[in-house]
């Protein structure tokens, strides 16, 4: 049994920061690619950051990549994403996902968590 749940979201004003965090179980975490997305109201899910613990390699989407940083706690088995210099168009529900390579595409993931929304105000 794998499950993500993800925690940290909130309303914050463009500027600010949030750090996101997600806590697997029924997984090993460090076999594990792990990647962040986010919706947006009426928008697809899109790729926002990615890492994988053999390796240890990340990749960002180009609109994040000064501002957002995902790393992991193997011992705590979470993955987080610091998000720093928010903006209005980063408001979105932010979900992890956990599979066994990285990729942009939200099909190519196994494991989904639930979300957590993120709200930045101008």
């Amino acid at each position: 049994q794998v499950q993500l749940v993800e925690s940290g979201g909130g309303l914050v004003q463009a500027g600010g920061s949030l750090r996101l965090a997600c806590v697997v179980s029924g997984r090993t975490f460090s076999r594990d690619a792990m990647a962040w997305f986010r919706q947006a109201s009426g928008k697809e899910r899109e790729f926002v950051a990615a890492i994988t613990y053999s390796g240890g390699g990340t990749s960002f989407e180009k609109s994040v990549s000064a501002r957002f940083t995902i790393s992991g706690d193997n011992a705590k088995n979470t993955v987080y994403l610091q998000m720093n210099s928010l903006k209005p168009e980063d408001t979105a529900v932010y979900y992890c996902a956990c599979g066994r390579q990285v990729s942009t595409q939200v099909d190519a993931w196994d494991y989904w968590g639930r979300g957590t929304q993120v709200t930045v105000s101008s």
